[in-house]
C-alpha cells in the first residue's frame, strides 16, 4: 500500500520511451515525506562503522560478524547452552554449525555436555576466544566512547531507551537484558 502511494506521487517520475521497456525511476525519494529516512540512514552509516572496527580484526582469522556474535555471547555467558545461544541469536542450527565448528577447531570455544543433562552442549571460551572477543570489543568501545564524549549521563538515558525500546520485540533480547542488568537507571 506504502509502495503503491510512493510510486503514484509527484516526486517519482517514470521514464519509458517504448512500450515494453522498463519504467525507470530518476528522482530519489526524499530524506523526509511519506517516509522520514534520517534515522534510517544514521542507523546504516553508524552500523557500516561500528561492525568495519571489527571486520578488519575477524578477517585476520579468516572470521566473519556470525563467528563475533557467537563469540560475544558465549563470552558474556559462559556456559550457554546451544539451544539458548540459537534463541538470542534467532538462528538455525544449520546456520550456527559451521561457525561454531570452526570456532572449535581452531580453539576458541570448548563444547562441554551439561552436568545433570549429557546430551546437552555448553559453551565456554578458551583463554584464546576470550581474548578474541576482548580485541574486538576493544574496538567498538572505542568508537562508541569517541562518538560519545561529550554526551553526559543524562544524554544517554534516552539514546539507550531508543535503542532498548528498538531491540526489545523478543522475548530473547528482554530475557538478556534483565539478565545481564542492561538498563540506564540510577544505581540504588
Amino acid at each position: 500500500m506504502v509502495l503503491t502511494y510512493l510510486m503514484d506521487t509527484p516526486a517519482v517520475r517514470s521514464d519509458a520511451t517504448r512500450e515494453g521497456e522498463r519504467a525507470i525511476v530518476r528522482d530519489p525519494l526524499p530524506t523526509q515525506g511519506l517516509l522520514d529516512f534520517r534515522v534510517i540512514e544514521l542507523f546504516f552509516f553508524a552500523y557500516r562503522e561500528f561492525t568495519a572496527d571489527a571486520d578488519s580484526i575477524l578477517e585476520r582469522y579468516g572470521f566473519g560478524r556470525a563467528h563475533h556474535r557467537v563469540l560475544h555471547f558465549v563470552n558474556r555467558d559462559p556456559g550457554l547452552t546451544i539451544a539458548e545461544l540459537l534463541e538470542i541469536l534467532q538462528i538455525t542450527k544449520q546456520s550456527l554449525s559451521r561457525v561454531l565448528r570452526q570456532l572449535i577447531d581452531e580453539d576458541f570455544i570448548c563444547q562441554i555436555p551439561g552436568d545433570e543433562d549429557r546430551r546437552q552442549r555448553r559453551l565456554y571460551p578458551t583463554k584464546k576466544g576470550r581474548a578474541l572477543a576482548v580485541e574486538l570489543s576493544e574496538a567498538q568501545v572505542r568508537r562508541i566512547d569517541a562518538s560519545l564524549a561529550k554526551t553526559t549521563d543524562e544524554d544517554m538515558r534516552p539514546i539507550a531507551s531508543f535503542l532498548k525500546a528498538m531491540a526489545s520485540d523478543r522475548a530473547s533480547a528482554r530475557d538478556w537484558f534483565e539478565r545481564k542488568d542492561i538498563t540506564w537507571k540510577d544505581p540504588e
